[in-house]
């Protein structure tokens, strides 16, 4: 990621859960737009390989965001972004 970049640099510390810090991580990403409404997220063992994490640590982290409202997971499907996105949650395109 470039250092202009919106998105923070994923590197969970301190007393933060790990599966909340990917939660959070990815909900930049979705606001940042770089994963757009109705956008499908990649398999949750890609994304445990993108993070370096375990696969149930993404597939709890994907709770969190379903209980935000921010993806839906769709049986056979996928996961995807939903759309439309929360207001306070949709990228600010200038």
């Amino acid at each position: 990621m470039t250092d202009d970049s919106p998105i923070p640099e994923f590197n969970p510390q301190g007393p933060q859960l790990v599966y909340v810090a990917v939660a959070d991580h990815i909900a930049a990403r979705i606001a940042a737009g770089e994963l757009a409404a109705g956008a499908r997220l990649p398999a949750e063992r890609d994304l445990a390989t993108e993070y370096g994490v375990a696969y149930l640590t993404v597939r709890r982290a994907a709770g969190v965001l379903r209980e935000r409202g921010l993806i839906l997971t769709v049986h056979g499907k996928g996961t995807f972004v939903v759309d439309p996105l929360p207001e306070e949650i949709a990228p600010h395109r200038a």
